[in-house]
């Protein structure tokens, strides 16, 4: 249990926050941005005013993200976003409020797993570097290369030699895709200690989440003053002009996506694309057309 909290507090805020799980889902689903999220009505006050001003500008971002898009396949650019940070930070949350409503074709998220005895024996960057964008792409990085500064230097997984040689390559690395025309953004999502403590023991109660809770996250939350540390060095040493760092305070999830979404938005010129007039042309109707009726034994039942 928390340390900070009671057992009464802490299981408040975990059905707040299982609340908060669901109503966002349905929300985002249904498009009931604001006023008509009638689950706000009950809990009054300034929760519900600000989960009124989060939807509404959420969904004003997500619009921005559209014409983001429609420019970047107008133009051709390529962009590179980067999100890196503790375990329980907040980056699949902001990920996915990236490209809930992208084109999966335009905008795509690549989380890679541990790498296979193979790829352990290639150049540290070539796994990542197939996944880069062509023109007209826009790619996510959950986790990046910045594996190396973090959890591989953390855990013992490279050795002495590779974390020294990861910091000499990648501020090149980093400019020689900036060179190439490539839009690189890094955001490092940052929490308190009280904070990730919560959010771990949360997982552990929720039954959606719970296989979030590898035994690596454990390892991270015993060795945080490790990360701690490892983070400052990476900081310090690839904060590069053509490639900078931006942290985000994540403490409070929702005012997190919000923030990295809009600071993403304000660093590119993109302009609204002039879109085509759609018309939906006629159905055609052919005079021996029948529609043959599907067997009963091929329909899903109709529990619902």
């Amino acid at each position: 249990m928390i340390a900070t909290m009671n057992e009464d507090e802490f299981f408040r805020r975990f059905r707040e926050q299982y609340q908060d799980n669901f109503d966002e889902e349905i929300e985002l689903s249904l498009g009931d941005w604001a006023e008509e999220n009638q689950s706000d009505e009950n809990q009054g006050g300034d929760v519900a005013e600000f989960r009124r001003i989060y939807f509404r500008e959420l969904h004003r971002l997500q619009v921005e993200l559209v014409k983001l898009q429609d420019w970047v396949v107008a133009s051709g650019e390529k962009i590179v976003v980067l999100f890196e940070g503790r375990d329980s930070a907040g980056k699949g949350g902001a990920i996915n409020r990236i490209s809930q409503r992208l084109n999966p074709r335009v905008c795509r998220v690549v989380a890679l797993p541990a790498p296979s005895d193979r790829e352990k024996t290639q150049w540290y960057f070539q796994r990542y570097v197939s996944h880069l964008p062509a023109a007209g792409e826009i790619v996510l990085f959950d986790r990046s290369w910045y594996n190396r500064a973090g959890v591989e230097k953390v855990m013992g997984f490279c050795t002495d030699e590779e974390y020294k040689e990861f910091f000499r390559s990648v501020p090149e690395f980093e400019r020689m895709l900036v060179r190439s025309g490539i839009r690189l953004f890094k955001y490092w999502f940052s929490i308190h200690d009280d904070e990730q403590k919560f959010r771990f023991a949360a997982r552990m109660y929720d039954p959606l989440k719970r296989w979030k809770l590898s035994p690596m996250d454990l390892e991270s939350r015993r060795r945080w003053e490790d990360y701690t540390k490892a983070k400052e060095v990476m900081l310090e040493k690839t904060n590069i002009e053509d490639a900078p760092w931006w942290v985000v305070p994540g403490d409070n999830k929702k005012k997190a996506r919000l923030n990295c979404i809009n600071h993403f938005l304000s660093q590119i010129p993109y302009q609204e694309v002039e879109q085509e007039d759609v018309e939906l042309p006629e159905r055609k109707h052919y005079p021996d057309y029948h529609r043959n009726p599907v067997p009963e034994s091929m329909v899903v039942p109709q529990k619902y």
